[in-house]
């Protein structure tokens, strides 16, 4: 494990529970509001992985890991990212909040020891998505979204909800759209969003 990780871990024992393990962590740390965001979205994800036949305890899984990167301040993932060998993108190089699915990948396999392929999928891609995605990838991906960790409600819950009564690629499609109509605003448009917005608006 390299050594930023052993840090990070320093005192933290997982015991396989992750509804268990994941508030520890992220409190010893001083990450409360964290933990609650990722105990919210992990409920979702399952509630929303049932609606749709999906495996629910994977979703639920991915919905606990999703944003345990967030020990890591916004400012350092660019370097974090570098000393784990993870390939950073121009984009997520300008904007490195966007790196947090990729770092989270690699602390719930280092740290909590999941090596659950689909449930990393999920977690390394639940804020842009990305082309070619799993079924369970866009459960965590909606989930994450409905769930969001502002105040308030998101601005597009209410056409979210409203998509996955048709299917679960109409959920994700309302949020793609959202975030494409609103491009030229954002500080950088991801280009696995793009591409997942490219792919998923063709299909519906």
């Amino acid at each position: 494990m390299h050594e930023l990780l052993i840090n990070l871990a320093s005192g933290f024992t997982p015991t396989g529970s992750l509804n268990k393990d994941v508030p520890t962590f992220l409190n010893s740390h001083k990450l409360p509001k964290t933990a609650a965001h990722c105990q919210a979205v992990a409920n979702k994800a399952r509630e929303i992985a049932l609606q749709f036949g999906e495996d629910e305890n994977a979703a639920e899984a991915a919905g606990w890991l999703h944003d345990i990167s967030a020990v890591i301040p916004t400012s350092e993932r660019a370097q974090a990212a570098g000393k784990l060998g993870i390939p950073v993108l121009p984009e997520e190089a300008a904007f490195p909040m966007i790196l947090h699915q990729k770092i989270s990948v690699e602390l719930a396999k280092e740290i909590f020891g999941v090596d659950h392929q689909a449930v990393l999928s999920a977690v390394g891609c639940h804020t842009t998505l990305k082309a070619n995605a799993s079924r369970l990838d866009m459960v965590v991906f909606t989930a994450d979204k409905i769930s969001w960790d502002q105040s308030g409600n998101p601005p597009y819950l209410e056409a979210v909800l409203a998509g996955l009564e048709k299917s679960l690629d109409a959920g994700v499609l309302v949020y793609l759209t959202y975030m494409w109509e609103r491009k030229d605003s954002l500080q950088v448009l991801h280009p696995w969003l793009a591409a997942a917005y490219t792919e998923i608006s063709a299909i519906e």
